[in-house]
């Protein structure tokens, strides 16, 4: 049911597409997830830049 009213409200949008990225800090060495919300077409583009 949840899937079809929200499938529902994407209709007259723009279609976008959220993207996450693991990145390592450099001062500990952790891992962070960076997201990000953007159109299709760039989701390359921004997983490749660091």
């Amino acid at each position: 049911m949840a899937k079809k009213s929200v499938a529902s409200l994407q209709t007259g949008s723009k279609r976008l597409t959220k993207a996450i990225k693991m990145v390592k800090s450099p001062k500990t060495g952790a891992y962070t997830f960076v997201e990000s919300v953007m159109a299709p077409e760039f989701v390359n583009e921004w997983l490749e830049k660091k």
